[in-house]
């Protein structure tokens, strides 16, 4: 939830173990081999694999009770892309999580801090059932190891044209879904990442490359346009600071991207959206993600304060529910987070933390033309231009 924390908002990175690929003799073994007595199959079976290489295997989380200084290996340089990307994600959750409690008045979040054995792990924070919030999740993940082929086209996005084999990967982000009660204050969600691939050019896997990605975008049951257009405004004005260009081109990409197929909609208003991108200066593209990482709180912070008290019906309410069944929708059948990380074993907590508390769906609903939900509804079908 694109979701590393990573993908994109519901995403949470995985770490495969790095160890060698299979033995082939194995393979040929077990085919050989297939219709002796089961156990002695077993037996064989068991022998042969003590002596083979082990595959990759996915390494679950283990539970930590103190947050590392970082997730890096000690030998890491504080001042590579991959730390300084650590430290600018780790501040902003942090600068995060307080605007999200501070508007809340009273809520907690509860903190989950892991690691993978092979390397890496992340802070995963959840504001539940508090006086604002219905559910709001904060993660970073900093993870590395070795994943599938399939995962690593999980990631990418698209069919790869590289050799079938293990891909050594380093992946690093943020990733949040915050979720009001109040069917008049909007959802939002916002992710920002770092993807390497380390693998030789002359190796079983990918080629080494690197790509950000990330975007923020607002979801809204009702439209007030004074909120929408302040928001995009936020995320025009962090775009213009790097390329006028930015921001109409990954505003059309956040419309294409959050497309849920099957209804013929957008999930919610849009913002800015990216993935795989590599083709300007790594230096400043680190730039532009903090950049945009900063404005999630001054585009979205005062939204919430204006609407969180604002009186409802349970038609209200009811109407949020069946727009939530639309985020459901997207994040679990096109979302690239939750795709990367359900295909690697991720941290299922940590992908699903997009989700909210509460959903609904009905039968054949159309909102009355003209009224504010169908508004809503025409804006998701036609995207507008809101600065």
């Amino acid at each position: 939830m694109p979701p590393p924390a990573a993908l994109s908002a519901s995403s949470s990175f995985t770490l495969l173990s790095p160890s060698p690929s299979p033995s082939p003799k194995l393979a040929s073994f077990h085919s050989k081999h297939h219709s002796f007595h089961s156990a002695t199959r077993f037996t064989r079976l068991r022998r042969a694999r003590s002596l083979a290489p082990r595959c990759a295997v996915i390494e679950k989380e283990t539970p930590e009770t103190e947050k590392p200084d970082t997730f890096l290996r000690e030998s890491s340089s504080p001042t590579s892309v991959r730390a300084r990307f650590e430290k600018m994600i780790r501040e902003a959750q942090d600068t995060v999580c307080e605007a999200i409690a501070a508007a809340d008045g009273g809520g907690k979040f509860k903190e989950d801090v892991w690691s993978r054995p092979g390397g890496g792990g992340g802070i995963s924070r959840v504001l539940q059932n508090g006086a604002v919030w219905e559910k709001a999740g904060v993660n970073v993940s900093v993870v590395y190891g070795v994943m599938p082929p399939e995962a690593y086209r999980a990631a990418k996005g698209a069919p790869t044209d590289h050799k079938p084999g293990p891909v050594p990967f380093f992946a690093a982000g943020i990733s949040s879904v915050l979720h009001p009660k109040n069917p008049f204050a909007p959802t939002l969600h916002f992710n920002y990442r770092y993807f390497e691939t380390d693998a030789p050019q002359d190796a079983p896997g990918a080629p080494r490359q690197w790509w950000f990605g990330g975007g923020t975008d607002l979801t809204p049951a009702y439209i007030f346009e004074e909120d929408v257009k302040h928001f995009h405004s936020v995320q025009k004005s962090a775009c213009d600071k790097f390329d006028p260009t930015f921001y109409p081109r990954f505003k059309k990409w956040c419309d294409d991207y959050f497309y849920i197929k099957h209804r013929d909609e957008r999930r919610g208003l849009g913002g800015i959206f990216f993935d795989d991108l590599n083709d300007y200066d790594q230096e400043m593209l680190l730039s532009f993600a903090t950049e945009c990482a900063n404005s999630v709180v001054p585009a979205y912070v005062p939204i919430i304060e204006k609407r969180k008290d604002t009186p409802f019906t349970e038609d209200h309410k009811a109407w949020q529910q069946l727009r939530r069944g639309r985020y459901v929708e997207f994040n679990l059948v096109y979302d690239r987070g939750t795709t990367f990380g359900l295909k690697t074993g991720g941290r299922i907590e940590s992908i699903l933390v997009s989700l909210p508390l509460t959903a609904r769906w009905e039968y054949d609903h159309k909102p009355e033309e003209g009224s504010e939900e169908w508004k809503l509804l025409d804006a998701c079908i036609n995207p507008k231009e809101w600065v």
